[in-house]
């Protein structure tokens, strides 16, 4: 997999830009807040259709200008695939591949995988949960395309419940909604549509964390030399890893049991939007007890793992994306880093100077001048 070229218009603060990719690295050099950030945000943008920098896909149109539009050609399986995306409020985004409308997320984001490492993600651990939910589920979009469609057909329905409990908050049962009472009717098809939405998200986060910590063990190793990393999906539930079946069944049994406390909050209490991941080291918990350090070298080991577990699923090496990352990580996994990928990655970085990155490093490198939005080949 190799993106061949880049083009925006609109974006952030690009007027426009249409870049190409001529090696399997390149090094967007400049001063902060020129726009180097912004193009790896919008890379990524067209392989998850989402950035943990916006709310709201409107936030990347430029000041003043009513749309944007994000364009890329992917060299995938030996084949130029051409992506576009219109974002045009309050419309639908629209998005395109090889010019053919896809109404359909998993259709679009099939086609160009990354692993993102920016600067924010070395705060993972110590961040809130859903830091690290977002992290977990744009890793598993990279593997199951599908596993966007279910994460926005959980939030449908969980938002649909959310605005029923608030509209019905405190209210007795009543058959039906007779009496003035709550519609139980209405709720038990929220809460039977969640359990069956809630465990085919469960099952693939279980099923990733499951393949990734075991690749994740062995990098946290060989780096930390004497520490042993692992991790656990934290679900409110307190279910184990089993079938989509299982976990259907399991995810009504609780929704029921909770269902009196619900509606006396008006919110929904359990499901995937409360889940958490949760790291050890030795056995000891990694957010409270391991120093920034350690901490970081899980992140290094977790995003090294996403390379790994996305190639041997796809088939393709996924493109890198390092946000000025470098300079937050001493010589040791500096090194450990770079060496990594060093064989056959296409990776595009971004550093406010090359001085973190020796001369071998740099020999076959694109060295590319990024100033108040516009960029200079050096």
């Amino acid at each position: 997999m190799f993106l061949k070229r880049l083009k925006f218009n609109n974006y952030r603060n690009y007027d426009s830009l249409e870049f190409e990719f001529s090696k399997n690295k390149t090094l967007f050099v400049g001063k902060n807040a020129q726009g180097k950030t912004n193009l790896l945000e919008a890379v990524y943008y067209l392989s998850a259709l989402n950035s943990s920098r916006i709310k709201k896909d409107k936030e990347l149109i430029k000041f003043g200008n009513e749309f944007c539009n994000i364009n890329a050609t992917v060299l995938k399986s030996e084949t130029d695939v051409e992506l576009d995306i219109l974002i045009n409020p309050p419309k639908n985004k629209v998005l395109k591949v090889n010019g053919i409308k896809k109404n359909k997320s998993r259709d679009f984001v099939r086609v160009l995988s990354t692993v993102s490492f920016a600067n924010s993600d070395l705060l993972l651990l110590r961040g809130e949960p859903s830091d690290r939910r977002k992290w977990l589920d744009n890793a598993i979009c990279q593997v199951y395309p599908a596993y966007l469609d279910k994460i926005n057909k959980y939030n449908k329905i969980r938002l649909q419940k959310a605005n029923f409990l608030s509209d019905n908050q405190g209210r007795p049962f009543g058959l039906n909604g007779t009496g003035g009472g709550l519609n139980e009717t209405m709720l038990d098809v929220f809460n039977t549509q969640l359990a069956n939405s809630s465990a085919n998200i469960m099952y693939l986060r279980m099923k990733f964390l499951s393949e990734l910590k075991k690749i994740a063990k062995e990098k946290h190793l060989s780096i930390s030399r004497d520490e042993e990393l692992n991790i656990e999906y934290e679900n409110t539930l307190g279910a184990e890893y089993s079938s989509v079946a299982e976990l259907s069944s399991l995810a009504y049994e609780k929704l029921c049991e909770v269902k009196a406390g619900e509606i006396k909050k008006g919110q929904c209490l359990i499901g995937p939007h409360r889940d958490d991941v949760a790291f050890f080291i030795n056995g000891l918990d990694a957010k409270r007890y391991a120093s920034q350090g350690q901490q970081r070298t899980i992140v290094l080991a977790l995003k090294l793992s996403e390379l790994d577990i996305i190639q041997e699923k796809i088939n393709e090496m996924p493109v890198l994306l390092l946000d000025d990352v470098l300079a937050e990580l001493d010589n040791i996994r500096q090194n450990y880093l770079l060496d990594t990928i060093k064989d056959g990655v296409q990776t595009i970085i971004t550093s406010v100077d090359t001085l973190a990155f020796d001369d071998d490093f740099l020999a076959d490198v694109e060295i590319v001048q990024v100033e108040g939005g516009n960029i200079v080949q050096k």
